[in-house]
């Protein structure tokens, strides 16, 4: 009876902690998506975190293939993350360039107005 009463309850509850994650379809999605967006924006493989996203994002496609979707889902996440950064590096420096275009600009200016008196 014991041994009975340990089948029936404790191995399915067993069982129940190794059910498989979910395929992470909407989070690669998201991350194609930003991977593109990065992209759109002037993010290429010669800044490194847009080059993680690439390379983590391939990983994570194998390994959804692979159904080993609990890696694909950390692998998407991680390549969102990175891209993310990417865009943001990107366009904190082309705001930086726009600056300094401005400010040369305010200094010509400032350079005629002072002229002009």
């Amino acid at each position: 009876m014991n041994k009975r009463f340990l089948l029936t309850v404790w191995v399915p509850l067993a069982l129940s902690g190794c059910a498989s994650d979910p395929a992470p379809v909407a989070q690669l999605q998201l991350t194609e998506q930003v991977v593109a967006q990065a992209s759109s924006v002037g993010a290429d493989s010669q800044l490194a975190e847009m080059k993680q996203a690439q390379d983590n994002l391939a990983l994570a496609q194998k390994n959804m293939a692979e159904q080993d979707y609990k890696r694909a889902r950390i692998l998407a996440e991680s390549a969102e993350l990175e891209a993310r950064l990417a865009e943001a590096k990107v366009l904190v420096a082309k705001s930086e360039a726009q600056i300094r275009e401005l400010n040369i600009k305010i200094a010509r200016l400032r350079k005629q107005l002072g002229e002009q008196q």
